[in-house]
């Protein structure tokens, strides 16, 4: 495996990166992994990783990089979780289509990048962030996931719910059971707006798990079932849309 850590410049800056892929048998279709709201640490590395093993040049920014380059969130107290949502409270749909920008443009550079196939996968805060992406980037996303994604239907113009008529490539939305910032009337509202677009999607319940059950450092939270079966479908959805 080839591994990479790089500033990719952006109209805000230089967006602080890690890379990775296998060394042999490129180019290779492209996954954005966009992080969740406690940052961009090594055990989202090793998430990347895995996506990489199976043939995939992945790109996993900070992008938090406008305030901080090496943030991310050391332990859930109260003080640790009121910095962490204050550093989420300064991304959006403006935001995501700056630094989407700035990742097409780096793949399209990159000899062992096949930019004309590539998925993105967003976790918790960023599942409406691969939402924006790929409605503000229609031509260039084979398939998009978000994975227990949080606020994906509000009141806001810019609501995850509402791209939908935008987007032109096939979705996974994985919700758990339990999970206050996707509740089952917000999901409702996605599914009902994916149908109205005629959108290729796929909504599936986690029963039984909590937010967070995909990350095997969240202690309570991780379910490793329910884990697997994600990536089971990350790579069923990508196997498809990327490299079919």
């Amino acid at each position: 495996m080839i591994e990479q850590h790089l500033d990719i410049p952006t109209a805000d800056g230089a967006m602080n990166t890690f890379v990775v892929h296998p060394e042999e048998g490129g180019p290779f279709p492209v996954v954005l992994f966009y992080m969740d709201a406690p940052g961009k640490r090594e055990e989202l590395h090793d998430m990347a990783r895995r996506l990489a093993a199976v043939g995939y040049y992945v790109v996993l920014p900070n992008l938090y990089y406008r305030n901080s380059r090496d943030y991310w969130l050391k332990e859930r107290t109260e003080a640790g979780m009121a910095e962490m949502f204050g550093f989420m409270a300064t991304l959006n749909a403006r935001t995501t289509g700056v630094d989407t920008a700035a990742l097409l443009q780096f793949v399209d550079a990159q000899p062992q990048a096949n930019a004309s196939r590539i998925g993105a996968v967003g976790y918790c805060m960023s599942g409406p962030f691969v939402m924006w992406a790929a409605a503000q980037f229609p031509g260039r996303f084979s398939s998009i996931a978000s994975i227990h994604g949080a606020n994906m239907a509000t009141d806001q113009p810019d609501s995850p719910h509402l791209m939908a008529p935008r987007i032109l490539c096939e979705s996974y939305f994985a919700c758990a059971e339990i999970d206050k910032w996707a509740p089952p009337a917000d999901i409702q509202k996605l599914e009902s707006a994916l149908k109205t677009a005629g959108t290729a999607h796929r909504i599936e319940w986690y029963p039984g798990v909590e937010h967070g059950f995909v990350f095997p450092l969240r202690a309570g939270i991780y379910n490793q079932a329910a884990a697997e079966r994600h990536w089971e479908c990350l790579f069923s959805l990508f196997r498809r849309t990327l490299t079919a």
